[in-house]
């Protein structure tokens, strides 16, 4: 039976569930300087995150994620591998972080829903594709026709395995057919990750245009900032693969969920400032909920149960 329930809307802070900002200032650095992993930490914890890091102290080498305050965007090459093009973290900030790109790299999540980040390109990687290198080319060639590339791809892990749900954003593109419209990403952009769910962890991939004999040319550099999240406060912990849908997505009037779970649960809908815009509870069957007078953007719908809690994005448009 399809039952249509109002919602009832309270637009009251839950503490259960808010927003949070990663932007790394916590970890007090000048301008100037950076954390690499020689500290032997193997990575960097920020408001809930983990962002793997490894270094070889043989080398004084690393790959995965350092934390950098550098402004330098002038010198091109590997000495400059922890400034971002930007010249300051996003907003103007002093901290973000950098990463260099091994095959992949990955922020672990855990009960935090990360829904969006802003990202840029690394000095090092933004003046390779410029102007070339002695290992890279210049992003166009010499007459500017050349379709080239360079792509980040990011990939969500659930349940200990990887997905095929990704995200894809451009920090170079060159594939128009009017050159005026070719880019090299130099400011802060933002990436949306709300279409990825609830995730162990991400997976940052690099792909490029430029490969040689031993892989990609281009430098695998690329800087985050800003990284906003949702984190779980004062419920059970534990995430439940819940028998449920969702539908349509997006939606502009009705969102209907089909709770196929034997028992009664709690659900409640906030935005993406952690406001709590409506609860109600849920019944075993289909049922549909108006949304009409939502504003648009993207909510997030939680699940909760005795057992522990799920979460399902939704746009109001």
């Amino acid at each position: 039976m399809k039952k249509t329930i109002t919602l009832c809307f309270a637009l009251l802070t839950f503490s259960g569930l808010f927003a949070q900002l990663v932007d790394f200032e916590e970890f007090n650095l000048t301008a100037g300087e950076f954390l690499n992993g020689s500290d032997g930490n193997e990575g960097f914890d920020s408001e809930g995150l983990f962002f793997p890091n490894s270094y070889n102290d043989t080398w004084a080498s690393w790959s995965g994620w350092a934390i950098s305050a550098t402004t330098d965007t002038q010198t091109p090459g590997f000495t400059n591998q922890y400034s971002a093009i930007a010249g300051s973290g996003a907003d103007g900030s002093t901290t973000y972080a950098v990463s260099f790109v091994l095959g992949s790299t990955q922020i672990k999540t855990g009960a935090v829903d990360v829904y969006k980040l802003q990202v840029t390109n690394a000095t090092y990687a933004y003046l390779s594709m410029l102007d070339g290198d002695a290992f890279a080319k210049k992003f166009g060639g010499e007459d500017g026709n050349d379709p080239d590339f360079f792509l980040l791809t990011i990939k969500s892990w659930k349940g200990g395995q990887l997905t095929s749900d990704s995200v894809e954003f451009y920090l170079a593109d060159y594939r128009f057919d009017d050159n005026n419209m070719d880019y090299i990403v130099n400011d802060w952009q933002t990436v949306d990750l709300s279409t990825l769910g609830d995730v162990d962890s991400l997976s940052f991939f690099l792909s490029s245009s430029d490969i040689g004999q031993f892989g990609m040319n281009t430098p695998a550099y690329f800087c985050i900032d800003n990284v906003e999240t949702v984190i779980i406060d004062g419920l059970n912990e534990q995430v439940v693969d819940f028998a449920v849908e969702t539908f349509p997505n997006p939606t502009t009037d009705y969102l209907t969920v089909e709770w196929n779970e034997p028992l009664a649960a709690q659900a409640v809908v906030f935005d993406m400032n952690g406001i709590l815009v409506a609860r109600t509870a849920i019944q075993p069957g289909r049922q549909s909920f108006q949304v009409n007078t939502l504003p648009l953007g993207i909510y997030v719908l939680k699940i909760q149960t005795e057992e522990g809690w799920m979460s399902q994005r939704f746009v109001k448009r």
